[in-house]
């Protein structure tokens, strides 16, 4: 009698792990548990900031394996599709907020189903919060605990943000393209190669020129986003990234994007790179 409660028991388990990692539709509140060495201190300092600070972080003999938040008391809101995922695997799409709320944005669940693709957000990662010890760690939290409850498709993991949100996603595109293949700006972007953002290693460098497709989409009377998109989009190419497409939304100012320009985005990033080797080869001698 007592094996054979044992056994419901696990039985019972596995088929509640399973729901869980097969639940779909809108889901609030969700607490992670997973973390990854890719927020852990010292790797948020080789990657986002230069080789300098780096090296003297590593020669102060600080603990830079540790990481700067609790994953177990942050609070997620994750959008599945109810349609199977396509045998590739689902994409993804982390989502880094001006607020501090953990919302989807409306109109969006529609554009995710006809991309089969997820949406997960942080709550507390608003432009009130610490860049360094909040808002990328917790993106990077994000696409590790979706990645290990669901199939994803590798090839099909973006982030993207709105206002000071889509700045960090910036960010966390440039410093991590082996984890994100692309990245929705909507109304914030920076310059690259400048002492606030400086350029990753030159492993990941030449990954991001290669392969990050980025996507700019601001109200076309959204001046002051306009501009620092201007600005963001030279400092690009100046540094030898050519997969840019940029969309003034007509009659918008500084809000978020409707479900069309979304799916307008979408439609870019699962498009492959299309790379002029060419192009790239006599950008990269000139920086030389």
């Amino acid at each position: 009698m007592a094996k054979r409660a044992l056994i419901l028991a696990f039985a019972l388990a596995l088929s509640c792990g399973a729901s869980a990692q097969t639940a779909t539709g809108l889901q609030e509140e969700l607490i992670f548990t997973n973390t990854t060495p890719l927020s852990e201190n010292g790797e948020l300092i080789r990657r986002l900031l230069t080789a300098q600070v780096y090296a003297e972080a590593v020669s102060s003999g600080a603990n830079l394996h540790g990481q700067s938040l609790d994953i177990g008391k942050e609070r997620f809101v994750v959008y599945v599709p109810a349609v199977p995922p396509p045998s590739a695997g689902y994409a993804l799409m982390v989502f880094v907020p001006p607020w501090n709320t953990a919302k989807l944005p409306y109109g969006w669940a529609e554009v995710f189903d006809a991309h089969a693709m997820i949406f997960v957000s942080a709550a507390q990662s608003g432009n009130d919060q610490n860049v360094y010890n909040r808002r990328i760690p917790l993106a990077l939290l994000a696409e590790a605990n979706i990645a290990a409850r669901y199939h994803l498709d590798p090839a099909r993991i973006y982030v993207g943000g709105f206002s000071g949100g889509s700045r960090v996603a910036m960010r966390v595109a440039l410093a991590y393209p082996d984890v994100f293949d692309g990245a929705f700006l909507n109304a914030g972007s920076d310059a690259i190669g400048t002492d606030a953002i400086p350029l990753p290693p030159p492993d990941l460098f030449r990954r991001f020129q290669e392969n990050t497709r980025l996507y700019y989409a601001t109200g076309a009377q959204d001046v002051g986003s306009l501009g620092l998109d201007a600005g963001s989009r030279k400092s690009m190419r100046d540094h030898c990234v050519f997969n840019i497409v940029e969309q003034r939304v007509v009659r918008t100012t500084h809000e978020v994007a409707s479900a069309r320009v979304l799916s307008s985005a979408l439609d870019y990033l699962d498009t492959p790179p299309a790379n002029d080797a060419a192009q790239l080869t006599t950008c990269r001698a000139a920086q030389h």
